[in-house]
């Protein structure tokens, strides 16, 4: 792998990038100050370079390297959280775009002109792109690469665009004016520069003990003294099917809509980052311009005035949905809900203030796995509060809901955390969906319309009726055994398909106990968990 920028090496580039922002996390959150204060920018680059390596995870061993560099673009550009993550996933895209038509890895000047290219990319991406911030560090990066590649190698001339990078990164300090205030570099530069620092060590193999993240400068005003932050409201993100012709006019309408604009993609599929205090405004603009989907709002100043400390005491358990029914059904069994938008997660401060608002002891139920890293993320800002904090590693609400039921403020913090991971570990989740596009799946093609069953993330049967395909899949998670399955209704199930599916496994499966409530969730039909 060393010397050579080949699969392997974006491969292992990506995940190692990960894996050091996730470290580095809570360092660049510190940072956070532009364009608003929100203390998420570690975290949000972190999980979009986590949603690029996680979709690489997915490719074959035998994938060559074309295919590695546009899954890595297109990962990230459909995990990008934040500001900074989308501009990011534009990086990756402007690298993909030059090195992966090449037949082979590429030398130093491939390399110097891709990230030269990314550089133009992603300041063509940002509507009012401004100096002091991750724009000015990438193009210096790509500048001081380009001057590094005539006779160092590719080792050399990654080195010199890390090394750019980070002389940089420091200036960015000077540039802007809410950074001097602040006494703080820029967050998305700094997160920037980690990624290069191990694209480096990954080209020299000469891996450092950890990346480092500059300090708060001494004499960086108190949160107390900071005034409230200016500017819009509401972070508004989305996925966006839409024509590129359709993509300047929904840019002017943004733009008059809001700041801190960013739309990254192409080929009919686009990511949108906008900061507005019309939220709805800015939803319309997309669905005027194509079909917007994965939407999250989060309000940008939650945490305005200081941070908190814990003001309760006792056990608490705190657990996130997005559904009503299910909100109702953690809620009647103690837990302390937070809501989220369907297919999102809820904003971090917003997390984190619930989290610490809870108690002194604290076990999070994550209940996606996309949110299991942002909890994870929230988890951290808490415990500076004060709070003992576990975040019981759910993946679905039947998950959560049976951690719940074991659940026992009695017993000593650390064993109550150990039997809600138990409990949630041992129960097989599935659901029901309804394929929206043309797709192929581990059991064939599915079409539009077509109900998928799933089980713990992956198609297993394919069908034209629901309650058909729900049976079967309930039958099939029951093979390996079972004494409890919970089946939750969504909004959009037929009347009596839960009931239905009750007489199946007392006709069927004498032996089990079967419990049958309503979730309310929007996009999945039914939601199934066998114990």
């Amino acid at each position: 792998m060393g010397g050579t920028l080949d699969g392997a090496a974006v491969r292992a580039w990506c995940r190692l990038a990960g894996e050091a922002l996730g470290r580095a996390r809570a360092e660049i959150d510190a940072l956070n100050v532009f364009p608003v204060p929100d203390g998420d920018t570690g975290t949000n680059l972190h999980l979009t370079v986590v949603a690029a390596a996680d979709a690489l995870d997915e490719l074959p061993d035998t994938a060559d390297a074309a295919r590695i560099w546009r899954t890595l673009a297109r990962g990230a550009l459909l995990g990008a959280r934040g500001n900074s993550g989308v501009i990011l996933s534009q990086v990756f895209r402007g690298l993909a775009d030059v090195l992966g038509p090449l037949e082979a890895p590429p030398d130093e000047a491939a390399f110097a002109g891709a990230l030269d290219h990314a550089s133009g990319l992603a300041r063509g991406a940002v509507e009012h792109p401004v100096e002091g911030t991750i724009l000015s560090v990438l193009a210096e990066a790509a500048a001081a690469c380009a001057s590094g590649s005539s006779a160092t190698g590719l080792a050399g001339t990654v080195r010199a665009a890390a090394g750019g990078a980070r002389r940089a990164l420091k200036r960015t300090t000077g540039q802007l004016d809410v950074l001097a205030r602040s006494g703080v570099v820029d967050a998305g530069a700094a997160g920037l520069c980690v990624v290069l620092d191990v694209l480096a060590a990954v080209i020299t193999e000469e891996f450092p003990e950890r990346y480092e993240v500059p300090a708060r400068a001494a004499g960086t005003p108190p949160d107390g003294e900071r005034p409230e932050p200016p500017g819009p409201g509401y972070e508004v993100m989305y996925l966006l099917d839409a024509p590129d012709d359709a993509v300047h006019p929904l840019r002017e309408t943004l733009d008059g809509l809001g700041d801190s604009l960013v739309v990254v993609g192409g080929d009919g599929l686009w990511n949108v980052h906008v900061h507005v205090d019309d939220a709805g405004a800015a939803i319309e603009a997309g669905m005027a311009a194509g079909r917007p989907h994965r939407i999250r709002v989060s309000y940008l100043h939650p945490g305005a005035g200081g941070h908190p400390h814990a003001p309760h005491t006792g056990r608490a358990v705190v657990a996130v949905t997005a559904a009503g029914g299910l909100a109702a059904l953690f809620e009647e069994c103690g837990a302390r809900v937070v809501r989220s938008e369907p297919g999102a997660a809820p904003p971090l401060a917003v997390l984190a203030e619930a989290i610490l608002a809870a108690g002194d002891e604290v076990a999070v139920l994550p209940n996606e796995p996309e949110v299991l890293s942002l909890a994870e993320a929230a988890a951290e800002r808490a415990r500076d509060g004060g709070a003992r904090i576990a975040v019981v590693p759910t993946k679905a609400s039947v998950q959560g809901m049976a951690a719940l039921a074991v659940h026992d403020p009695l017993r000593r913090f650390g064993e109550d955390v150990i039997e809600m991971t138990r409990a949630a570990g041992a129960t097989r989740f599935g659901h029901l969906e309804v394929a929206e596009q043309e797709a192929v799946t581990s059991v064939g093609l599915c079409q539009p319309g077509d109900v998928l069953g799933l089980i713990e993330g992956d198609v297993v049967t394919i069908g034209a009726d629901v309650t058909e395909v729900a049976r079967h899949l309930v039958d099939r998670m029951l093979s390996g055994g079972g004494e409890l399955v919970t089946l939750i209704a969504g909004s959009c199930a037929p009347p009596a398909l839960a009931e239905t599916l009750d007489g199946h496994l007392r006709d069927g499966h004498p032996d089990v106990e079967v419990g049958v409530y309503a979730g309310g969730q929007e996009r999945y039909p039914l939601l199934i968990g066998v114990e």
